[in-house]
């Protein structure tokens, strides 16, 4: 036996993939575990209709799509493929839709998927029972088609078992033990299976398994309607089970697929009908009902709507009936993705949850590869690592409300920027008072009410030129914004900073724990802030943190979420000379930054705040009004100032003390829009739009923040051969138009073939350009060189462009 001792919880579509990808990568010691039949166990897999649409605006869930339907392809279950590669095509019926389907068009693009937006002739060509009135065009993907899910797992299993692994049905999990915080077995109806390594590929009955071990899963399991029509005439004496491409028709929540002469029918609109895991009917239940657990009664009065627009679309279904459904449970997260990998607080203890048939193979794969070789080398994951949330959006009530929301949205047309509508006014920073005062307008950022611009500020709009983006772009906007970074570049203004995290890191072994883990020198003396990154063992970045010595042993870290926190407590050293604490609850920041901000604080404190006072880069604890803060020179939008933190008891104080004194420098509190125009035009990165762990900091344009002559880190070692094998780069790009302004994600073309794709983007206010940054191969990413952008269903053209845009010998920054 290879690997260590594993036992899966679970033989649906993703526990047979990761019982199969594990067993491929040389790990034979599994036991897979479920407590129905095999291979239709009973959860969601066994009643799953197997659409695979493979368009995403998240590149990790198209990735997991296509590596699935790649795998099912080929997958052989007696002699047939497990993937019927019947393409996919969604269909717009009103312009907006239609608008939408070109976005989601360069999404495929941008991940390279092959895909085209197709006219109302060309999707009758492709699906012949579409009413022409009723729709404007579509979006066809060739390699999208229906999985045969049980079909899968049963070809998956095979697979598994001849490599050694072991499958268990009618085994159902009682408890798991656990010593010294890590798992030791699972405990069954029918015995007890050591384990050094327990993965709960449970789906629905998720968060139940989860509880086992102390896990709270922010898993709901909701119920979906799924119906089955009789004899379509148009599919009279069709004996394939499918031929036309499967079918979406988003703005009434509904998809179809062929099944034989009739169809079947999924549907979204109705209410969200959320089920506890421990509420969802029994195996025993199951067997003397003849119903499976996952399946609820259905309910014929919340499909009505659905029936009605289905014979409005497809007019042929209106001479047959429905004539069987189901309300069939799915799992639903708070932010509509999977929840993978290992628990913080139970060491062996993995989950692979949330995750529907579309993305099952590659989620195997995925987490095989964390399993094994202790990170993922396909894909970079983080958006679904299960360490992401927050305490608060693990809270039963969170949970619910934002999971069913998700239902609501599944197929709506959601903007980058768009909230949701609740819950609301979950975290507060002290400065909130002030800020509603000043008429801000608001969006959450981790649960934190953070402006985005103020309404106070529009009286700007008289000294300042500002152009108006196109109407995409101008949701969530405002001209003010435009002002407010305009302002910055000449006066000063004040920047809520509290979303962000703060972390302090001290003891003893703090200075050789902070060297292992960090790119660039931690051991600086007292007062020195250090920018540097978080590297995995491939040299791909975990995270970009700044790093303050604030005492011998005692660093504080501004990071980017609980991922940091989560990986540095991975790394702890287990003599216990290293302690971890989130301060973001009881502390708070502003951003006082612009040309006049040292006037602002010569008249409210005495503490030296020239050039030689405090550098660039240096912090100190000082004194402002009568709040003790500590000031760290540096800035995220490129002038003078400081980021100054203090304790959330006196912040409103910490505001009330500089807006008072700045009234007389003409300062002004500015929003989120501002910062992110302004930090562009400094050519600032953004860990998890910019880069991701799939790249390297040379890549990146950060090799300034390694010092591989410093010693060992993690990483370093994969980081040299990296370093040495390039072949793309993260360019910026400007362009001309002041309507044209994009927003992320977006595909780039270089002589007319798609060659990479846009992070961040926004209008550079004081450089008077579009800005764009983008992966791009390095043949294309030399300056001078001229690209497009594909904008909806426009081609916007761009150039690659010298960074930094603003102040490029940052004589502002340190002056």
């Amino acid at each position: 036996m290879v690997g260590r001792k594993t036992v899966i919880i679970g033989a649906g579509v993703v526990g047979a993939a990761l019982a199969d990808e594990l067993s491929a990568l040389g790990w034979t010691d599994i036991t897979v575990l479920d407590q129905g039949d095999l291979p239709a166990t009973g959860g969601s897999t066994s009643h799953a209709p197997g659409l695979v649409f493979q368009a995403s605006g998240s590149k990790v869930l198209t990735e997991l799509a296509t590596y699935t339907v790649e795998k099912f392809v080929d997958l052989q279950h007696e002699g047939n493929s497990c993937f019927l590669q019947v393409g996919g095509l969604e269909v717009a019926t009103t312009p907006e839709r239609l608008a939408e389907l070109h976005r989601r068009h360069g999404w495929l693009t941008s991940w390279g998927v092959e895909a085209e937006i197709v006219d109302v002739d060309r999707c009758l060509e492709l699906h012949d029972l579409l009413d022409r009135d009723a729709i404007l065009g579509g979006l066809y993907c060739p390699t999208d088609g229906l999985a045969k899910a049980v079909w899968a797992v049963d070809a998956q299993i095979e697979r598994a078992k001849a490599r050694g692994v072991r499958f268990l049905g009618r085994h159902e999990v009682t408890d798991i033990t656990v010593e010294n915080d890590q798992v030791t077995a699972v405990v069954t109806n029918q015995g007890e299976f050591p384990a050094d390594i327990v993965v709960s590929c449970a789906g629905i009955w998720g968060p139940k398994v989860a509880s086992l071990v102390g896990l709270d899963l922010p898993l709901t399991p909701l119920a979906h309607q799924l119906a089955w029509t009789g004899d379509v005439p148009k599919q009279k004496g069709q004996t394939q089970e499918a031929l036309r491409p499967i079918l979406r028709h988003q703005d009434s929540g509904l998809y179809y697929r062929d099944n034989f002469e009739g169809q079947g029918i999924g549907y979204y609109h109705h209410k969200p009908m959320p089920y506890l895991a421990t509420d969802i009917r029994s195996m025993e239940e199951a067997d003397k009902t003849g119903h499976m657990p996952s399946v609820m009664e259905f309910t014929p009065e919340d499909f009505e709507p659905a029936w009605a627009e289905t014979q409005r679309l497809l007019p042929s279904t209106a001479e047959t009936k429905v004539e069987e459904g189901i309300n069939g449970l799915f799992s639903f997260t708070t932010d509509g993705m999977p929840l993978l990998g290992e628990s913080r607080e139970v060491k062996g203890f993995w989950v692979a949850e949330a995750v529907w048939v579309t993305h099952s193979a590659g989620v195997g794969r995925a987490v095989a590869e964390w399993i094994a070789n202790g990170y993922c080398e396909s894909w970079d994951i983080h958006e679904c690592d299960v360490n992401r949330f927050e305490a608060y959006q693990v809270a039963p009530d969170y949970v619910l409300e934002r999971d069913c929301q998700n239902f609501r949205e599944v197929y709506d047309i959601l903007h980058p920027l768009q909230p949701m509508d609740s819950p609301r006014d979950v975290r507060l920073s002290p400065f909130h008072a002030r800020e509603v005062e000043l008429d801000a307008f608001f969006l959450p950022a981790n649960g934190w009410e953070r402006p985005h611009w103020y309404g106070a500020n529009a009286g700007l709009l008289d000294r300042f030129e500002v152009p108006t983006p196109n109407d995409w772009a101008a949701k969530y906007w405002n001209p003010i914004v435009g002002a407010e970074a305009q302002a910055t570049r000449e006066g000063v203004a004040m920047y809520d900073m509290t979303a962000l995290k703060r972390i302090n890191v001290t003891g003893p072994g703090v200075v050789d724990f902070l060297q292992k883990l960090c790119t660039n020198d931690i051991d600086k003396t007292v007062g020195a802030v250090v920018y540097t990154l978080l590297l995995d063992v491939d040299g791909g970045i975990r995270s970009d943190i700044t790093v303050a010595r604030l005492g011998k042993d005692h660093y504080q870290v501004g990071a980017n979420g609980e991922l940091d926190i989560d990986w540095f407590e991975r790394h702890l050293p287990e003599d216990g000379t290293v302690q971890i604490t989130d301060i973001t609850p009881g502390t708070c920041c502003i951003g006082l930054w612009g040309p006049k901000a040292r006037e602002v604080l010569a008249t409210i404190t005495d503490a030296d705040m020239t050039n030689d006072g405090l550098k660039y880069f240096r912090a100190k604890k000082l004194t402002i009004g009568n709040v003790p803060v500590t000031a760290w020179r540096l800035s995220y939008v490129g002038e003078l100032g400081w980021e100054i933190y203090t304790t959330a008891d006196l912040g409103q104080r910490l505001w009330d003390t500089i807006w008072e004194a700045g009234q007389e420098h003409g300062i002004i509190a500015a929003g989120r829009g501002a910062f992110n125009s302004l930090r562009l035009e400094k050519g600032y990165r953004s860990f998890g739009g910019d880069m991701t762990n799939e790249h390297d900091p040379y890549e990146a344009g950060l090799g300034f923040a390694v010092k591989l002559d410093k010693g060992d880190f993690l990483g370093r070692d994969a980081l040299i051969e990296r370093k040495a094998n390039q072949t793309r780069t993260l360019a910026c790009l400007t362009i001309d138009s002041t309507e044209d302004v994009v927003l992320g994600k977006e595909p780039v073309f270089a002589g007319g073939e798609p060659v990479g794709y846009v992070t961040s983007a926004a209008y550079g206010y004081t450089i008077e350009k579009g800005i764009a940054y983008a992966w791009l191969p390095l043949e294309v990413a030399e300056v001078g060189t001229e690209v497009e952008i594909g904008y909806f269903d426009k081609r916007v053209p761009a150039v690659v462009t010298a960074e930094p845009l603003f102040d490029p010998k940052m004589t502002r920054l340190r002056g």
